[in-house]
Protein backbone atom coordinates (compact mmCIF):
# COMPACT_ATOMS: atom_id res chain seq x y z
CA UNK A 1 0.00 0.00 0.00
CA UNK A 2 1.07 3.47 -0.62
CA UNK A 3 -0.49 7.14 -0.19
CA UNK A 4 0.88 9.85 -2.36
CA UNK A 5 0.92 13.56 -1.84
CA UNK A 6 -1.47 13.59 1.05
CA UNK A 7 -1.48 16.54 3.76
CA UNK A 8 -0.66 16.05 7.07
CA UNK A 9 -3.85 17.98 8.25
CA UNK A 10 -6.44 15.54 7.67
CA UNK A 11 -9.26 17.90 8.87
CA UNK A 12 -12.54 17.57 6.82
CA UNK A 13 -13.69 19.60 3.89
CA UNK A 14 -16.73 19.66 1.47
CA UNK A 15 -16.82 16.39 -0.04
CA UNK A 16 -16.08 14.45 3.40
CA UNK A 17 -18.41 16.82 4.86
CA UNK A 18 -20.89 15.66 2.70
CA UNK A 19 -20.33 11.87 2.28
CA UNK A 20 -20.12 11.38 5.87
CA UNK A 21 -22.57 13.54 7.27
CA UNK A 22 -24.46 15.80 5.12
CA UNK A 23 -25.35 12.83 2.08
CA UNK A 24 -27.57 11.07 5.27
CA UNK A 25 -27.93 14.19 7.32
CA UNK A 26 -26.35 12.23 10.08
CA UNK A 27 -29.23 9.69 10.34
CA UNK A 28 -27.90 5.88 11.00
CA UNK A 29 -31.35 4.61 9.70
CA UNK A 30 -31.36 6.80 6.80
CA UNK A 31 -27.54 6.11 6.08
CA UNK A 32 -28.57 2.43 5.27
CA UNK A 33 -31.38 3.35 2.93
CA UNK A 34 -29.00 5.53 1.34
CA UNK A 35 -26.22 3.37 1.37
CA UNK A 36 -28.36 0.45 -0.57
CA UNK A 37 -29.24 3.07 -3.46
CA UNK A 38 -25.60 4.14 -3.64
CA UNK A 39 -24.63 0.70 -4.19
CA UNK A 40 -27.08 -0.12 -7.12
CA UNK A 41 -25.05 2.82 -8.95
CA UNK A 42 -22.05 0.85 -8.15
CA UNK A 43 -22.65 -2.30 -9.22
CA UNK A 44 -24.13 -0.54 -12.44
CA UNK A 45 -20.82 0.61 -13.20
CA UNK A 46 -19.07 -2.44 -12.43
CA UNK A 47 -21.31 -4.37 -14.90
CA UNK A 48 -20.20 -2.03 -18.03
CA UNK A 49 -16.78 -2.47 -16.49
CA UNK A 50 -15.99 -5.95 -17.48
CA UNK A 51 -13.38 -6.20 -15.01
CA UNK A 52 -10.99 -9.54 -14.78
CA UNK A 53 -8.46 -11.08 -12.59
CA UNK A 54 -5.01 -9.47 -12.92
CA UNK A 55 -6.51 -6.00 -13.87
CA UNK A 56 -5.64 -2.87 -12.68
CA UNK A 57 -8.64 -0.32 -11.72
CA UNK A 58 -8.53 3.05 -11.32
CA UNK A 59 -11.56 4.66 -9.76
CA UNK A 60 -11.48 8.25 -9.98
CA UNK A 61 -12.85 10.55 -6.99
CA UNK A 62 -13.31 6.98 -5.03
CA UNK A 63 -14.41 8.88 -1.69
CA UNK A 64 -15.05 6.02 0.25
CA UNK A 65 -14.03 3.51 -1.90
CA UNK A 66 -17.05 1.90 -2.49
CA UNK A 67 -16.79 1.02 -6.19
CA UNK A 68 -13.05 0.23 -5.76
CA UNK A 69 -14.06 -1.99 -2.77
CA UNK A 70 -17.05 -3.94 -3.99
CA UNK A 71 -14.52 -4.60 -7.49
CA UNK A 72 -12.19 -6.26 -5.25
CA UNK A 73 -15.38 -8.56 -3.30
CA UNK A 74 -16.25 -9.52 -6.93
CA UNK A 75 -12.78 -10.20 -8.52
CA UNK A 76 -10.51 -10.99 -5.95
CA UNK A 77 -6.90 -10.66 -4.45
CA UNK A 78 -5.30 -10.21 -8.33
CA UNK A 79 -7.25 -7.24 -9.12
CA UNK A 80 -4.84 -4.35 -8.02
CA UNK A 81 -7.07 -0.76 -7.48
CA UNK A 82 -5.74 2.70 -7.72
CA UNK A 83 -8.14 4.82 -5.30
CA UNK A 84 -7.89 8.85 -6.37
CA UNK A 85 -9.55 11.57 -4.52
CA UNK A 86 -9.17 14.81 -4.01
CA UNK A 87 -10.06 14.82 -0.44
CA UNK A 88 -7.21 13.77 1.53
CA UNK A 89 -9.94 13.16 4.52
CA UNK A 90 -12.44 10.52 2.11
CA UNK A 91 -8.65 8.92 1.33
CA UNK A 92 -7.52 8.44 5.02
CA UNK A 93 -11.16 7.13 5.16
CA UNK A 94 -11.03 4.93 2.66
CA UNK A 95 -7.23 3.54 4.28
CA UNK A 96 -9.05 2.55 7.40
CA UNK A 97 -11.78 1.04 5.65
CA UNK A 98 -9.38 -1.25 3.07
CA UNK A 99 -7.41 -1.92 6.57
CA UNK A 100 -10.53 -3.57 7.94
CA UNK A 101 -11.01 -5.47 5.07
CA UNK A 102 -7.80 -6.79 4.95
CA UNK A 103 -7.31 -5.57 1.45
CA UNK A 104 -4.91 -2.51 1.44
CA UNK A 105 -2.07 -4.78 -0.24
CA UNK A 106 -4.04 -4.04 -3.30
CA UNK A 107 -4.85 -0.38 -2.62
CA UNK A 108 -2.52 2.58 -4.10
CA UNK A 109 -4.00 5.48 -2.40
CA UNK A 110 -3.00 8.89 -4.60
CA UNK A 111 -4.47 12.76 -3.74
CA UNK A 112 -5.28 14.58 -7.31
CA UNK A 113 -8.11 15.59 -9.09
CA UNK A 114 -9.78 14.00 -12.09
CA UNK A 115 -8.03 16.67 -14.15
CA UNK A 116 -4.60 16.19 -13.03
CA UNK A 117 -4.10 12.21 -12.87
CA UNK A 118 -0.08 13.31 -12.59
CA UNK A 119 1.46 10.04 -10.71
CA UNK A 120 -0.60 7.67 -13.13
CA UNK A 121 1.56 7.29 -15.46
CA UNK A 122 0.47 6.59 -19.47
CA UNK A 123 -1.35 3.51 -20.92
CA UNK A 124 -0.86 1.96 -17.50
CA UNK A 125 -4.63 1.26 -16.17
CA UNK A 126 -7.06 -1.53 -18.01
CA UNK A 127 -10.60 0.01 -16.00
CA UNK A 128 -11.38 3.80 -15.03
CA UNK A 129 -14.84 4.04 -12.75
CA UNK A 130 -16.43 7.10 -11.65
CA UNK A 131 -19.91 7.85 -9.95
CA UNK A 132 -20.65 11.28 -9.48
CA UNK A 133 -17.14 12.37 -9.79
CA UNK A 134 -17.43 14.86 -13.36
CA UNK A 135 -19.66 16.57 -12.11
CA UNK A 136 -18.24 18.65 -9.68
CA UNK A 137 -14.54 19.23 -12.58
CA UNK A 138 -15.07 22.16 -14.41
CA UNK A 139 -12.89 21.30 -17.56
CA UNK A 140 -14.92 17.71 -17.91
CA UNK A 141 -12.45 17.14 -21.33
CA UNK A 142 -9.36 17.89 -19.62
CA UNK A 143 -10.87 15.06 -17.16
CA UNK A 144 -11.86 12.87 -19.95
CA UNK A 145 -8.21 13.22 -21.63
CA UNK A 146 -6.53 12.34 -18.75
CA UNK A 147 -8.64 9.22 -18.34
CA UNK A 148 -7.98 8.22 -22.14
CA UNK A 149 -3.80 8.93 -21.45
CA UNK A 150 -3.71 6.33 -18.43
CA UNK A 151 -5.65 4.03 -19.69
CA UNK A 152 -4.02 1.29 -21.81
CA UNK A 153 -5.24 0.49 -25.56
CA UNK A 154 -8.45 -1.02 -25.60
CA UNK A 155 -9.07 0.13 -21.63
CA UNK A 156 -13.03 1.28 -20.67
CA UNK A 157 -14.18 3.72 -19.27
CA UNK A 158 -17.40 2.92 -17.19
CA UNK A 159 -19.22 6.11 -15.03
CA UNK A 160 -22.37 7.43 -13.65
CA UNK A 161 -23.10 10.91 -13.38
CA UNK A 162 -26.40 12.96 -12.36
CA UNK A 163 -27.52 15.06 -14.69
CA UNK A 164 -28.90 18.24 -12.96
CA UNK A 165 -29.57 20.45 -15.34
CA UNK A 166 -33.13 20.35 -14.62
CA UNK A 167 -33.00 21.68 -10.99
CA UNK A 168 -31.05 24.21 -11.76
CA UNK A 169 -34.39 24.82 -14.96
CA UNK A 170 -36.75 24.69 -11.91
CA UNK A 171 -34.68 27.55 -9.68
CA UNK A 172 -34.62 29.73 -13.12
CA UNK A 173 -37.95 29.30 -14.00
CA UNK A 174 -39.21 30.55 -10.35
CA UNK A 175 -37.34 33.07 -10.53
CA UNK A 176 -38.20 34.25 -13.74
CA UNK A 177 -42.09 34.20 -12.10
CA UNK A 178 -41.27 36.01 -9.36
CA UNK A 179 -39.41 38.81 -11.35
CA UNK A 180 -42.09 38.66 -13.87
CA UNK A 181 -44.90 39.20 -11.41
CA UNK A 182 -46.56 36.14 -12.91
CA UNK A 183 -46.85 35.02 -9.44
CA UNK A 184 -50.13 36.08 -7.25
CA UNK A 185 -49.57 38.55 -4.73
CA UNK A 186 -51.22 36.68 -1.99
CA UNK A 187 -49.00 33.61 -2.97
CA UNK A 188 -46.69 33.88 -0.23
CA UNK A 189 -45.20 30.81 -0.86
CA UNK A 190 -43.46 30.43 -4.57
CA UNK A 191 -40.72 33.10 -3.05
CA UNK A 192 -40.20 31.31 -0.29
CA UNK A 193 -39.48 28.44 -2.41
CA UNK A 194 -37.35 29.94 -4.89
CA UNK A 195 -35.26 30.83 -2.25
CA UNK A 196 -34.73 27.49 -1.12
CA UNK A 197 -34.16 26.06 -4.71
CA UNK A 198 -31.45 29.16 -5.62
CA UNK A 199 -29.38 28.35 -2.41
CA UNK A 200 -28.96 24.82 -3.81
CA UNK A 201 -28.76 25.33 -7.52
CA UNK A 202 -28.05 28.13 -10.19
CA UNK A 203 -31.08 29.87 -10.50
CA UNK A 204 -30.23 32.41 -13.89
CA UNK A 205 -28.50 31.58 -17.17
CA UNK A 206 -25.29 33.09 -16.68
CA UNK A 207 -24.82 30.72 -13.31
CA UNK A 208 -26.05 27.82 -14.97
CA UNK A 209 -23.68 28.06 -17.81
CA UNK A 210 -20.77 28.47 -14.68
CA UNK A 211 -22.28 25.92 -12.49
CA UNK A 212 -20.02 22.79 -13.12
CA UNK A 213 -23.06 20.53 -12.07
CA UNK A 214 -25.58 22.31 -14.24
CA UNK A 215 -24.11 23.41 -17.34
CA UNK A 216 -23.65 19.96 -19.06
CA UNK A 217 -26.73 17.59 -20.19
CA UNK A 218 -26.33 13.56 -20.99
CA UNK A 219 -25.69 14.73 -24.95
CA UNK A 220 -22.66 16.93 -23.96
CA UNK A 221 -21.11 14.53 -21.79
CA UNK A 222 -21.19 11.46 -24.90
CA UNK A 223 -19.87 14.71 -27.04
CA UNK A 224 -17.30 15.25 -24.20
CA UNK A 225 -16.32 12.01 -24.58
CA UNK A 226 -16.68 11.08 -28.05
CA UNK A 227 -13.95 14.12 -28.41
CA UNK A 228 -11.76 12.97 -26.12
CA UNK A 229 -10.45 10.13 -28.68
CA UNK A 230 -13.07 7.42 -26.75
CA UNK A 231 -14.67 4.75 -29.58
CA UNK A 232 -17.61 1.98 -28.81
CA UNK A 233 -19.49 4.82 -26.49
CA UNK A 234 -22.83 3.48 -25.24
CA UNK A 235 -24.94 6.19 -22.93
CA UNK A 236 -28.11 5.34 -20.97
CA UNK A 237 -30.17 7.91 -19.01
CA UNK A 238 -32.03 6.62 -16.49
CA UNK A 239 -34.94 8.94 -15.23
CA UNK A 240 -37.03 7.15 -12.51
CA UNK A 241 -39.64 8.49 -10.71
CA UNK A 242 -39.74 6.62 -7.47
CA UNK A 243 -41.25 7.12 -3.93
CA UNK A 244 -39.26 9.87 -2.18
CA UNK A 245 -36.26 8.15 0.01
CA UNK A 246 -36.81 10.67 2.41
CA UNK A 247 -39.72 10.46 5.13
CA UNK A 248 -38.58 12.13 7.68
CA UNK A 249 -38.89 16.15 8.48
CA UNK A 250 -35.65 16.28 9.94
CA UNK A 251 -33.68 14.05 7.62
CA UNK A 252 -35.18 16.65 4.78
CA UNK A 253 -34.42 19.44 7.09
CA UNK A 254 -30.63 18.49 7.88
CA UNK A 255 -29.64 16.56 4.17
CA UNK A 256 -28.44 17.96 1.85
CA UNK A 257 -28.16 16.98 -2.26
CA UNK A 258 -24.56 17.53 -3.28
CA UNK A 259 -21.64 18.68 -1.74
CA UNK A 260 -21.85 22.49 -2.42
CA UNK A 261 -25.34 22.53 -1.30
CA UNK A 262 -26.24 23.98 2.38
CA UNK A 263 -29.07 21.66 4.26
CA UNK A 264 -32.25 23.19 3.75
CA UNK A 265 -31.89 24.15 7.88
CA UNK A 266 -29.45 26.44 7.29
CA UNK A 267 -31.17 28.02 4.31
CA UNK A 268 -33.86 28.68 6.85
CA UNK A 269 -31.96 30.12 9.51
CA UNK A 270 -29.85 32.43 7.51
CA UNK A 271 -32.29 33.13 4.92
CA UNK A 272 -36.25 33.19 6.36
CA UNK A 273 -37.71 35.32 9.28
CA UNK A 274 -39.04 32.80 11.86
CA UNK A 275 -42.42 33.78 10.19
CA UNK A 276 -41.39 32.22 6.70
CA UNK A 277 -39.87 29.45 8.30
CA UNK A 278 -43.43 28.82 10.08
CA UNK A 279 -45.22 28.97 6.58
CA UNK A 280 -42.88 26.95 4.48
CA UNK A 281 -42.85 23.78 7.34
CA UNK A 282 -46.61 24.54 7.13
CA UNK A 283 -46.76 23.55 3.58
CA UNK A 284 -43.56 21.14 3.51
CA UNK A 285 -43.77 19.18 6.21
CA UNK A 286 -46.94 17.20 5.00
CA UNK A 287 -45.83 16.75 1.65
CA UNK A 288 -42.31 15.32 2.74
CA UNK A 289 -43.80 13.04 5.43
CA UNK A 290 -46.44 11.87 3.03
CA UNK A 291 -46.72 8.05 1.74
CA UNK A 292 -47.27 9.26 -1.50
CA UNK A 293 -44.25 11.72 -1.70
CA UNK A 294 -42.44 10.91 -5.41
CA UNK A 295 -38.66 12.47 -6.39
CA UNK A 296 -37.46 12.08 -9.85
CA UNK A 297 -33.71 11.16 -10.40
CA UNK A 298 -31.35 11.60 -13.38
CA UNK A 299 -28.69 10.03 -14.16
CA UNK A 300 -26.29 9.42 -16.99
CA UNK A 301 -24.35 5.74 -17.41
CA UNK A 302 -21.68 5.94 -20.06
CA UNK A 303 -18.94 3.43 -21.00
CA UNK A 304 -16.44 3.59 -23.59
CA UNK A 305 -12.71 2.36 -24.92
CA UNK A 306 -9.83 3.64 -25.99
CA UNK A 307 -8.94 2.41 -29.42
CA UNK A 308 -5.97 -0.21 -30.11
CA UNK A 309 -4.53 1.79 -32.67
Amino acid sequence: MRVTDIRSDFQSDVWSEWLLHLRHADDPAFAHVVRAEVERYADRVLDAARLAPGMTLADIGAGEGLIAFRAIDRIGHTLRVLIADVSAAMLRHAESLAIQRHVQGQCTFLQCSADRLDDIPDASVDVITTRAVLAYVSDKSAALREFHRVLKPGGRISIAEPILQDEAFVATALRTMIETKSVRSQDRFLPLLHRWKSAQYPDTHEKIANSPIANYSERNLFDFVRRSGFVEIHLELHIDMLPSIITSWEVFLAGSPHPWAPPLSTVLKEQFTPEERQLFEQIMRPIVESPDAMTTTRIAYLNAVKPLG
